[in-house]
């Protein structure tokens, strides 16, 4: 029997709404949410005239296909990922690959949406002959806005829980037995998301998209830092994501992407600053 103290876990329905006979589930609208409003703050960026150096940026107009490329790029390489280094020991997508594609059950790898969402930014930059950095810092200033709906998402649905604890705010959540645990997957959307998003915010708007590669640096490198503290909370799968000497698979993926992070913010400072 749980604590008396410990939160029952609000049982949210995962459908929030009917269209006929298809379902709107909170888990999709997360991803909806996420791209829509991060595409209306790039939109605001890249008109912004006074925020960037004299190199070429993204037009508004442009967003539309960054908008498609990132949605493809995420939905894709995050489900991919998933499948092929999150499957469960007795190969449950092997034998059911109809669920490959049956993303509202949840099972978005962030790591691999990353690098598809990365892929699709280096092909808009390629057809619109952009900058590289310059198209990385327009996805990176806004990702943490999708990072917090999709954290939501992952507490609605609910899964990816925390450890075991005794604070006060901790909840006991369906499918995870008897004992209440941190809520982690807020903590996540506060660090990864709203935090992150204030310290990228507050670096673009003080010139730091004046620097190619600066704002995806430090993106990069808050959110391995995030990402490794939130781990420490997070209850691990056994047998695909916990490893040895306490260290998860979620903290060893970071620390590629804060490496890349550390050497963008070297290499945007160290180099010339656009003249405004």
């Amino acid at each position: 029997m749980p604590p008396i103290l410990a939160i029952a876990f609000p049982n949210i329905d995962p459908v929030f709404f009917w269209i006929g006979p298809f379902p709107v589930r909170w888990y999709g609208l997360a991803y909806v949410f996420g791209l829509l409003f991060g595409w209306l703050y790039a939109r605001i960026l890249v008109a912004r005239d006074a925020l960037w150096g004299p190199g070429a940026r993204p037009s508004p107009q442009s967003l539309d296909d960054l908008l498609v490329y990132s949605a493809l790029g995420a939905v894709v390489g995050g489900r991919l990922f998933n499948v092929l280094f999150y499957d469960t020991p007795d190969h449950f997508y092997w034998r059911h690959p109809a669920e490959i594609f049956a993303v509202w059950h949840g099972g978005m790898a962030f790591h691999g949406g990353l690098i598809g969402v990365a892929l699709g930014a280096w092909l808009f930059a390629r057809k619109y002959a952009l900058p590289k950095l310059v198209v990385a810092d327009v996805c990176a200033a806004v990702a943490p806005i999708g990072i917090f709906f999709g954290r939501l998402a992952n507490f609605i649905k609910p899964e990816m829980w925390g450890r075991p604890s005794d604070a006060p705010w901790a909840m006991v959540f369906p499918g995870a037995g008897p004992l209440p645990r941190h809520p982690s997957q807020l903590y996540e959307a506060g660090l990864e998301g709203l935090l992150l998003l204030a310290v990228t915010a507050a670096l673009a708007w003080r010139g730091g998209l004046k620097r190619p590669g600066l704002v995806s640096g430090v993106f990069g490198v808050g959110y391995a830092l995030a990402r490794i503290a939130s781990e420490f909370f997070r209850e691990p799968d056994p047998d695909l994501e916990a490893l040895a000497h306490g260290l998860t698979m979620g903290m060893v993926l970071s620390v590629p992407i804060g490496l890349v992070g550390a050497y963008l913010i070297f290499r945007a400072l160290t180099g010339r600053e656009a003249a405004p």
